[in-house]
């Protein structure tokens, strides 16, 4: 939809900004705000995906979103990495702190953004970056997954199987970087962008780097993942109930439970009382009906505001 979005573009880094909404409130773009930093997923760019415009039509005037322009953002993706997504939050994040001292700062991932802030608060080097005080995961799910189910004949299967043993061979020859053939290419045919062989077998392999949200991951892993989430950091799982990414079988409220289970025994705080399955909701929710974008956007408010008073309200929640 063409259309002018106002708002305010924030150059965090010498090549990288964020844009931040204008929203419905005069104060959203200024030294006052909280401030909601949204990662769009693979392939997404800035406005690409349009519910965080209506979130910020939403906001209460002591919040804004922005939207977070990554190197791996639109077909950059195809040669980053997870860990070079944390680092260009972790400067993003500093940014805003250092504009906005003693405010919130709150990440909302959509699809692989919800691996970034996942990488972002466990993976290798966490310790080191700025503290958020909030995260809230949308269409988190499993790529590898993904292309199992959504590949129907033999002959796809078979080809999509080809690659990620020809990305495992570059890798053990010391070639991550190098661009896995195109020829024949499944993967590349079907998501528009030369791979690299790091981010195929990442995507693609059980236990690859992207592998957060898969359906058949034990106990074990996931108490090493959901399990890690510091208390400091609430977190919130959303989920649309006919997100074409996850198989129709899922019994979605059933995952998101057991991932909260492993955040609350680990002494993390989830909330579940905004958290859930979105009803009639896809995986961006572009499209959707109104009402079902409502839903999700009620839902993201409701988080933030339980946030907004130090944290009392969501504490009552959790």
């Amino acid at each position: 939809m063409r259309m002018a979005h106002a708002g305010t573009a924030h150059k965090y880094s010498e090549r990288l900004i964020a844009f931040e909404h204008a929203g419905a409130h005069s104060k959203n773009t200024d030294q006052a705000a909280n401030t909601l930093l949204w990662i769009g997923g693979l392939g997404d760019g800035l406005l690409t995906v349009q519910y965080p415009s209506t979130i910020a039509t939403s906001l209460p005037p002591s919040w804004s979103i922005s939207e977070v322009l990554l190197s791996s953002s639109y077909r950059g993706w195809a040669t980053s990495s997870l860990q070079k997504d944390a680092r260009e939050l972790a400067q993003c994040v500093e940014y805003f702190q250092s504009a906005r001292p003693g405010k919130k700062i709150v990440l909302m991932g959509h699809s692989t953004g919800c691996q970034d802030v996942m990488e972002y608060l466990l993976g290798r080097g966490h310790e080191e970056r700025p503290k958020i005080n909030g995260a809230i995961l949308q269409g988190g799910l499993s790529d590898r997954e993904a292309w199992d189910f959504l590949l129907e004949s033999k002959e796809e299967k078979d080809s999509c199987a080809a690659v990620l043993v020809e990305a495992q061979r570059l890798i053990k020859e010391g070639k991550e970087r190098e661009i896995v053939y195109r020829e024949g290419n499944i993967v590349q045919k079907e998501l528009g962008a030369a791979i690299s062989a790091y981010r195929t077998n990442s995507l693609l392999a059980k236990g690859g780097d992207d592998d957060y949200f898969s359906t058949d991951l034990d106990d074990s892993t996931l108490r090493n993942s959901f399990g890690r989430i510091p208390s400091s950091v609430p977190i919130m799982f959303l989920l649309g109930s006919e997100d074409p990414f996850m198989h129709k079988n899922t019994d979605k409220p059933a995952l998101l439970s057991r991932w909260a289970g492993f955040v609350k025994e680990g002494g993390g705080k989830v909330d579940e009382s905004n958290g859930g399955v979105v009803e009639g909701g896809h995986h961006n929710l572009n499209g959707d009906p109104e009402e079902v974008v409502g839903d999700l956007v009620k839902r993201v408010v409701g988080f933030v505001e339980g946030l907004g008073q130090g944290g009392e309200g969501l504490e009552s929640r959790l």
